[in-house]
């Protein structure tokens, strides 16, 4: 299945993150979106910083609670891109820092604390090795009382397709989490940034990131489309 379709089949995919290969094999492919039903979560953009990006307000009269709306949702360390849905991002740059590992740093951590929902933490680990491309998925969402932690681990991508890892399988109330592996997913690497936007539909989309990486030179193309800045065009 072609990762827009199965994007546009979800009325609700919440948060999403995908890693793929493009169709030549050369460039790895990563990218992050953000949708949002409610005000708060609508009144956001993007924004670059250093090498990795950060939401930030787009009215800062109209933010009522910042604790799960405001984060990095890119960082890069020592050539591994860490993306993730919240503040778990500094979790896992922390602990990378100090020599631990990704799934180290999320046992520290459990599903968002936004009852009756508790949208699971999503976060992916993405390195280029000697021209070959490894990611790390995890999900922590909420189980039977008590944090389900569920790890996943590529190292090998074939030539244009990627994983898909959201938070959301639907609409609802409660909103129900994404379960299961990273979906495997065809994509066009040319028209990733286009396809991926118009896919997201328009009442519900937010913020979209998508850098390609070189896999054998590592230069690093970023797009970043927010919703409130082209409705400003």
């Amino acid at each position: 299945m072609e990762v827009t379709e199965y994007i546009r089949s979800n009325p609700y995919p919440g948060r999403g993150i995908f890693v793929g290969l493009n169709e030549c094999g050369t460039k790895a492919v990563l990218a992050y979106f953000i949708t949002g039903r409610s005000v708060n979560s609508q009144n956001r953009v993007l924004i670059p910083v250093g090498d990795g990006a950060m939401t930030k307000a787009y009215d800062e009269s109209k933010m009522t609670d910042p604790s799960l709306i405001i984060y990095a949702p890119v960082r890069v360390y020592e050539g591994k891109t860490v993306v993730t849905n919240g503040d778990q991002t500094d979790t896992i740059v922390s602990f990378l820092e100090q020599g631990k590992t990704f799934e180290e740093a999320l046992q520290t951590r459990q599903e968002e604390p936004d009852a009756p929902h508790y949208t699971p933490r999503i976060s992916a680990l993405v390195e280029v090795n000697e021209g070959v491309l490894f990611a790390k998925f995890a999900i922590l969402r909420k189980g039977y009382g008590e944090t389900v932690r569920e790890f996943f681990a590529y190292d090998q991508f074939t030539p244009g397709t990627g994983r898909l890892l959201h938070t959301y399988a639907g609409d609802g109330n409660p909103l129900p989490s994404f379960t299961g592996e990273p979906r495997e997913l065809r994509f066009s690497g040319e028209s990733i940034v286009t396809d991926l936007w118009k896919a997201l539909g328009e009442e519900k989309r937010v913020c979209l990131w998508v850098r390609t990486i070189d896999l054998s030179t590592g230069v690093t193309k970023t797009v970043i489309r927010n919703r409130h800045e082209e409705e400003q065009e």
